[in-house]
């Protein structure tokens, strides 16, 4: 009987800082799941134009050049609406800051269960 092999859903992480991008693709990778890496929001718009299997992405909010992670959310949201954002950082959201819709906040230091969680909730 051949056995039918479950595709790992593709989660794209967004991280200027190597380090914490690995530790993050950790993450993701023992939450089940496969990971992509981008350094950049640029980096990250052009993964998602060129590959249409992403399922969910993983950002930083504080990252180099033109494109936060919270703009990187509010752009995915309008490109790409089925694709499902987590944004991070080790700040708090200024006061007065609206998530796009469907995208939630995940203060660093990361709790892994909640981290896990959400995206085992969010890739369903």
């Amino acid at each position: 009987m051949p056995s039918s092999r479950r595709h790992k859903a593709i989660v794209l992480v967004v991280e200027d800082e190597p380090i914490l991008r690995m530790m993050a693709v950790d993450i993701v990778e023992e939450g089940g799941f496969e990971a992509i890496e981008a350094s950049d929001a640029n980096e990250a718009i052009a993964i998602l134009e060129a590959r249409h299997d992403i399922r969910l992405v993983f950002t930083d909010v504080d990252m180099p050049g033109g494109m936060d992670g919270l703009k990187l959310a509010a752009a995915i949201r309008d490109r790409w609406p089925p694709i499902e954002v987590i944004v991070t950082s080790g700040k708090a959201l200024p006061e007065g800051i609206d998530l796009p819709a469907r995208v939630i906040f995940i203060p660093k230091p990361f709790d892994m269960k909640r981290l896990k969680s959400a995206l085992q909730q969010m890739a369903a």
